[in-house]
C-alpha cells in the first residue's frame, strides 16, 4: 500500500489503540460500580436541578423529576445507542472502546449543538391536551410516564433486547393520560400510525439493508477482479452514503440551527455526495494499490466508511432522540414554573445537559451488552454487512419521513440486522443447492440438514420481536400503575 494509501486509514488505526478507554469501561461496567456511578450522577443531576430552580413552589417535583430525566437518560444510552455502533463492533471495524469513544461524543455532540430547542410535552400528540385540565394532575402523568418508560427500558436492557424508546415513551404518555382522563383521550389514529411503524419501519430497513448487500457481493464481492471492482464501485457507496446522512441530518438533526424542508434536504445532500464521490475515488485508487485480490482487502476497504457512518447516526440520534426522552421533564419544569402547560415548551439547557451526559454515562456503564448483542449475537457481520445495515437505517429515517410515518430507529437498525442475515441465509441456500447436484454423493449435504442450518439465532430474533410488540402497551400498564400510586400518594 503507498504512503498516500495509508492516510485513508490513519483514523480507523488510530481508534482501535484506544486501549485505556477499553480497560476502564470493563472495570466500571462491573455491577456494583456501574450502579455505583449511575446513582451517583441521578444525584447530582438533582442537585444541578435544585441550584438552578431554586426553592421555591414546586422545587422538589422538579428535582425529582430532574433524578427520573437523568434515569431515563442512562438507560437510552444503555439500550438506545447500541442500535449505532453495534453493526461497526460486530464487524471488528471499531473496537468495544472506539465505539464508546464516538458514540458518547457524537451523542452529546447532536443534542447539544443540532437538539431540537422546543419539543412536544404530549408525545407525537396521542393525548388531547384538553382533557388533562388540572397542571397538578399533568405533571404527575409526565412523572409517571417518565419513570414506566425508563423501568421498562431498563428491563428490556437487563434482559438483552434491544427496544424503542421512543415508544417507551409513547407508552409511559399514554398509559398515564388514559388512567387521567380515560381512553377518550387518547388519539387512536396517531396509535394507529405507530403501531403500524412496528412492522413497516423494520421490514423497510431489512429489505433495504439486504438489498445493498446484494449489489456488493453481485458488483464487487464476486466479480474475478474484485480490487477493480472495488474501485469503480466503493466511491459510489461512499457517495451514496455521504448523500444519504447529509440528507438524513438536514431532515432531522439540525432543527436547532435551520430548518429545511426534505426537497430542499434532498438537494444538499445530492451535492455532497457527489462531492464525496470526487474526493473518495482517488484515496480508494491509492488504499486499493498492491492489496490483494481477495475478500479481507474488501474488509478493509469498507472499515472507514463505517466507522463515518456510525459516528454520524450516532449524532443524528443525539439531536433527533434525546429531546424525545427529556421532553416530559421540560414539560414538568415549564408547568412548575409559569402554572400551565402547553402543548409544545421551549427545552431548557440545562435538561438538555443531563439528557447528553446521561446518554454517555449509560452507554459507557451499561451499553456493551446490547452492543455486542446487535453487533455479534444475531447474525455474524463483517464491514461490507455492517455498512448496508448503517445505510439503510438512514434511507429509511428519510423514506418514512416523506411518507409521514413515525418510525424508531431502534427497529430500523436492528431490522437491518436481520435483513443482512436472512438475505444470507437465503443466499447461502441458494448457493448450496446450485452446487449440490455436482459433488459426489457421499459429500452431498441432506437437504433437511441444509435448511437445519440457520445464520440467524432464531431465539434473538424472538425474543427481540416479542418485546417491540408489548413495549407500548407494557410501558403504558406500568405508567398508568405509577400514575395511580403517585396520585393517590400526594393528592
Amino acid at each position: 500500500m503507498s504512503d498516500k494509501g495509508k492516510s485513508w486509514t490513519t483514523l480507523d488505526k488510530d481508534l482501535n489503540r484506544i486501549s485505556n478507554v477499553e480497560y476502564a469501561m470493563q472495570s466500571v461496567s462491573r455491577p456494583m460500580v456501574g450502579l455505583g456511578i449511575a446513582l451517583a450522577f441521578m444525584i447530582i443531576a438533582g442537585i444541578a436541578a435544585a441550584a438552578i430552580f431554586g426553592a421555591g413552589s414546586g422545587s422538589a417535583l422538579v428535582i425529582a423529576a430532574a433524578v427520573l430525566g437523568a434515569y431515563m437518560a442512562i438507560n437510552i444510552g444503555a439500550n438506545d445507542v447500541a442500535n449505532n455502533m453495534g453493526p461497526a463492533v460486530g464487524a471488528k471495524a471499531l473496537t468495544m472502546g472506539g465505539a464508546i469513544v464516538i458514540a458518547a461524543l457524537c451523542e452529546s455532540a447532536g443534542a447539544l449543538l443540532a437538539g431540537g430547542d422546543v419539543v412536544s410535552t404530549i408525545s407525537k400528540g396521542i393525548i388531547d391536551p384538553n382533557a388533562v385540565a388540572d397542571t397538578r394532575i399533568f405533571i404527575w402523568a409526565m412523572m409517571a410516564a417518565l419513570l414506566s418508560s425508563a423501568l421498562w427500558v431498563n428491563l428490556a436492557t437487563w434482559i438483552g433486547a434491544p427496544v424503542s424508546t421512543s415508544h417507551s415513551g409513547v407508552g409511559g404518555v399514554m398509559g398515564a393520560g388514559i388512567a387521567a382522563a380515560g381512553f377518550g383521550a387518547v388519539n387512536w389514529v396517531s396509535m394507529g400510525q405507530i403501531a403500524a411503524s412496528w412492522v413497516i419501519s423494520p421490514v423497510l430497513g431489512g429489505v433495504i439493508a439486504a438489498a445493498f448487500l446484494a449489489f456488493i457481493k453481485a458488483n464487487i464481492i464476486y466479480k474475478e477482479d474484485k480490487i477493480a471492482a472495488a474501485r469503480q464501485w466503493v466511491p459510489v457507496l461512499v457517495g451514496i452514503m455521504m448523500g444519504v446522512f447529509s440528507t438524513y441530518l438536514a431532515v432531522k438533526g439540525l432543527k436547532k440551527i435551520v430548518s429545511i424542508d426534505l426537497p430542499t434536504s434532498l438537494i444538499i445532500g445530492a451535492a455532497i455526495g457527489a462531492i464525496s464521490y470526487a474526493i473518495s475515488a482517488p484515496l480508494i485508487r491509492r488504499q486499493s494499490d498492491g492489496m490483494e485480490n481477495r475478500n479481507k482487502s474488501l474488509k478493509a476497504l469498507f472499515g472507514l466508511p463505517l466507522v463515518i457512518s456510525a459516528a454520524l447516526l450516532s449524532f443524528a440520534h443525539g439531536a433527533n432522540d434525546v429531546a424525545n426522552a427529556v421532553g416530559p421533564l421540560a414539560a414538568i419544569v415549564h408547568a412548575t414554573e409559569f402554572g400551565e402547560f402547553a402543548g409544545k415548551v421551549t427545552i431548557p439547557q440545562w435538561v438538555m445537559v443531563i439528557g447528553a451526559f446521561g446518554i454517555s454515562f449509560g452507554l459507557l456503564l451499561f451499553g456493551p451488552k446490547l452492543i455486542k448483542m446487535v453487533g455479534s449475537q444475531i447474525t455474524k457481520l463483517n464491514p461490507m454487512r455492517a455498512y448496508c445495515v448503517a445505510l439503510s437505517a438512514a434511507i429509511t429515517v428519510i423514506v418514512a419521513s416523506w411518507l409521514g410515518l413515525p418510525v424508531s430507529s431502534t427497529h430500523i437498525a436492528v431490522g437491518g440486522v436481520f435483513g443482512v442475515g436472512f438475505f444470507r441465509e437465503w443466499h447461502h441456500s441458494r448457493q448450496q443447492e446450485k452446487h449440490a447436484a455436482a459433488r459426489p454423493p457421499e459429500l452431498r449435504i441432506a437437504k433437511e440438514e441444509r435448511r437445519r442450518r440457520k445464520l440467524v439465532r432464531r431465539s434473538h430474533f424472538m425474543t427481540i420481536v416479542a418485546a417491540w410488540v408489548i413495549t407500548v402497551p407494557a410501558a403504558a400498564l406500568l405508567s398508568g400503575l405509577v400514575f395511580v400510586l403517585l396520585t393517590a400518594l400526594f393528592t
